[in-house]
């Protein structure tokens, strides 16, 4: 490195050093002030002992379940559906219900039965019994037991809510974990929202989506559990899996079935992740540090020059006025519009990041709005909580408040009047300024809870959500006939219902780069379906090839964007030359050539909760061989990727899931229940296809159906298709492939009103050589592999099977 470079990065360095010591006196000042009232106002918890439910003394059948009678608390059970049941132990203070999409449940018929001191309530797909101390035990429909509760403990304020778990027992999800896949470590985990800062790296607890939801899986079946509870709470997973609240209520939600109904019946509870925008399934590119107009546009203008695809650009706090909320500079972005138009014109769509801070002053229009309604979190006295974050002194809004919520949704209007596509809410846990401590506002603020008061112990958890909540209303309200597109870094239950989230501001490391696989697995089983990393790592310089291994898996995520620090060396695709370059456009542009598949993986989210990135269980989740693999992943039932996860690493030994493969780089057959030593040399990471697969890509104005010879037997697949944003009409086109021995049946239909978006189609044969076809009884010349034609009701492929 020659002298003036490394000279302007040392200049750099202590510029920015200098920088982020101007909130140190604040933060000081601030972490006194918040220990000094939390002292004053929380008292010191006082040692009682636990109370048990007591003896059972009565049972009353209710309209969906049974009401149990203990001597010291009453329990609540409510079939909602024959597999998922509501439990409810009172008295406590009823949650209020942010996580709750859902309340139209239709009635279960039920039956309920006394054996000696206990009672069984049943379904006839689950079999509770409660015991005559308040032990609950859960069994299917077989009567084998998939779970086993002790009796609940209380001590007038805290909960304790103890399972038994089987030695081979697995336990995946609590939202976002720096941790293994399976959580059963011993460890206990943390239900805080929490903004590591530059400490994240894996094994640090807690992180920023915190969310009391888990998947276990054990010899005789999967079951989920969902504990509605905003406080703090610690969850062990040990020999028993032990869950601790802090406050609040001890109501949880118990379903019981195979990961895929578990999901379904969870989002069906939280909410579906709504369809995205087609635009958001493409490339992002951000970094903090872009300043200004003209660096974004070079940027942009680098994007054309190495011919990249790209879809969207983000612009980070630097590009505000003073890092408040609400602002682009005008003065570095003279002119916002026509710029917005220019990307526009280019297929690229501009997203602004938001922090949920207001500035502290009385220039400040944002600031007297808030104060005229009260808008603001304050301490018990009536004072303002005031704290240090990007734009100096800052207060908070309470979005606990549905005025404030409303009042926040207005304020997007003018930036999407602009052109700004989409927001990302940053420091939303909320994170605060501090030199020791909890970085978040301190206990005792106050907040309304929809005017029925109480402080931030209940409301921190769900800060980001309904930040996250009123971004969204902003935007549907100021476009009825757009799609949303939030990104929130913190969140809840039901944070899908509004956003997506990236895994934050992990290290630039191989060991980053492998906790990743995890850390998206598991926000996807807590229902966040779309979500992706910081491509590279946001903090450290990545080498040429860790970005490219980085680059390569992140092209599989639903959301694929690349982020870095202001204290690193500016990253995009081109930034380590050759060969890498090209590598990372090739995998760009296969990504897009994927985009019908991606979509329609996002419809089918939509329609039934699932993660289109799925872990290695998710079809074979009673073989016990792949509960612990988080070497790979799905996307969607049709394509299986193995990234490259180690330096140096150009050859992998995968074990695969139930069904036969193709290798998609050169056609390789692979059968399951085998083991192999795929090649992965830099330019490729293994990338496989199931076989029976009808895979979609698309090249320009051509769709592409790639068919990947089944050894015997049919299948299906279908492609959703529609204007790409908006509520109009839409399509859905359905294929069903059966292998008649050397002959392939294709048969095509078609649902909705929205036409048809290519002007071809091409089929495109695997496995096997193709010799002669027919589109609807007409023959077609064949081209290689392929043939091209029009849309067609059946098609027939006569081929040498090369098997």
């Amino acid at each position: 490195m020659g002298f003036v470079r490394r000279l302007s990065l040392n200049l750099k360095f202590v510029l920015k050093s200098l920088f982020f010591l101007q909130y140190v006196p604040q933060a000081f000042l601030y972490s006194i002030q918040r220990d000094r009232l939390e002292r004053q106002y929380i008292s010191q918890p006082k040692s009682q002992s636990l109370i048990k439910p007591g003896k059972l003394l009565q049972a009353t059948a209710t309209d969906r379940g049974v009401h149990f009678y203990f001597e010291e608390v009453e329990l609540n059970i409510d079939f909602l559906t024959p597999d998922f049941v509501r439990v409810n132990w009172s008295p406590n203070l009823p949650p209020i219900p942010y996580a709750i999409a859902y309340n139209e449940w239709e009635k279960v018929d039920t039956k309920l039965a006394e054996t000696g001191d206990n009672w069984t309530i049943s379904s006839n797909t689950l079999n509770i019994e409660v015991g005559v101390a308040g032990s609950l035990t859960f069994s299917n429909a077989k009567g084998e037991i998939i779970r086993s509760e002790l009796p609940p403990q209380w001590d007038n304020q805290q909960w304790t809510h103890q399972a038994k778990l089987p030695a081979e027992e697995h336990i995946y999800g609590l939202g976002e974990r720096a941790a293994k896949f399976n959580l059963r470590t011993g460890k206990t985990y943390q239900i805080w929202n929490y903004d590591p800062g530059n400490i994240y790296r894996p094994g640090v607890d807690p992180m920023y989506i915190c969310i009391p939801v888990y998947l276990g899986l054990h010899n005789l079946g999967s079951y989920l559990v969902f504990y509605e509870n905003t406080f703090r709470g610690e969850f062990t997973f040990g020999e028993d899996a032990i869950a601790k609240f802090a406050d609040g209520a001890l109501r949880y939600y118990f379903a019981l079935g195979e990961p895929q109904k578990l999901l379904e019946r969870y989002t069906q509870l939280t909410g579906k992740a709504p369809l995205p925008a087609k635009w958001t399934l493409g490339y992002h590119q951000s970094r903090w540090g872009y300043r200004t107009e003209r660096n974004v546009r070079q940027e942009i203008n680098s994007f054309q020059n190495h011919n990249i695809p790209i879809s969207a650009i983000h612009l980070d706090i630097d590009c505000q006025v003073g890092h408040r909320a609400f602002t682009i500079d005008p003065k570095r972005f003279p002119h916002l519009r026509s710029f917005i138009q220019e990307l526009a014109a280019l297929d690229i769509k501009c997203v602004a990041i938001n922090n949920p801070g207001i500035k502290h002053s009385r220039h400040s229009n944002l600031f007297l709005e808030g104060q005229v309604l009260e808008a603001f979190c304050t301490y018990p006295n009536g004072e303002l909580v005031v704290a240090p974050v990007w734009a100096g002194r800052t207060v908070f809004p309470d979005f606990t408040n549905p005025t404030v919520r409303a009042w926040w949704s207005h304020q997007f209007a003018y930036l999407l009047n602009v052109g700004i596509a989409g927001f990302w809410n940053d420091m939303s846990e909320p994170a605060l300024f501090v030199t020791w401590g909890d970085p978040t506002m301190p206990k005792v603020a106050q907040h309304c809870l929809e005017g029925r008061g109480g402080d931030h112990r209940e409301a921190h958890n769900v800060y980001g959500l309904l930040e996250a909540e009123a971004a969204f209303e902003g935007i549907r309200e100021s476009r009825p006939n757009q799609r949303p597109f939030i990104v929130s870094r913190s969140g809840w239950a039901g944070l899908q219902r509004y956003a997506w989230t990236w895994t934050g501001d992990i290290v630039s490391t191989w060991e980053a780069l492998r906790q990743t696989i995890a850390t998206v697995l598991g926000l996807g089983l807590s229902g966040i379906a779309y979500s992706g990393p910081d491509i590279g790592g946001f903090l450290g310089n990545p080498t040429p090839e860790l970005y490219v291994r980085w680059f390569q898996m992140a092209s599989f995520f639903t959301f694929c964007r690349t982020h870095s620090s202001t204290s690193v060396e500016p990253r995009a695709p081109w930034s380590f030359g050759e060969p890498y370059l090209s590598i990372i456009r090739h995998f760009l542009e296969l990504r897009y050539q994927l985009m019908p598949y991606f979509y329609t993986l996002a419809w089918e989210t939509a329609q039934k909760g699932y993660p289109p990135v799925r872990p290695l269980f998710w079809y074979d989740w009673k073989d016990p061989l792949f509960w612990d693999r988080e070497d790979g992943f799905y996307l969607g039932e049709s394509l299986l990727i193995f990234p490259v996860l180690q330096d140096g690493v150009r050859s992998q030994t995968v074990s695969l899931p139930s069904g036969n493969w193709y290798h998609f780089w050169d056609d390789t057959f692979l059968e399951s229940g085998n083991s192999y030593q795929l090649e992965a040399p830099l330019e490729k990471i293994p990338v496989l296809v199931r076989e029976g697969s009808i895979l979609p890509m698309e090249e320009n104005d051509l769709l592409i159906l790639h068919l990947y010879l089944p050894k015997s037997g049919e299948s299906e697949g279908f492609i959703y298709s529609d204007a790409g944003d908006g509520y109009g009409d839409f399509r859905i086109d359905r294929f069903h492939l059966i292998r008649h021995e050397q002959h392939l049946q294709l048969t095509w239909k078609q649902e909705g009103n929205y036409p048809f978006p290519y002007a071809n189609v091409q089929l495109t044969i695997h496995g096997a050589s193709l010799q002669n076809a027919s589109v609807d009884e007409q023959e077609i010349v064949t081209q290689g592999q392929s043939i091209q034609c029009q849309p067609f009701q059946q098609a027939s492929l006569v081929f040498d099977p090369l098997l």
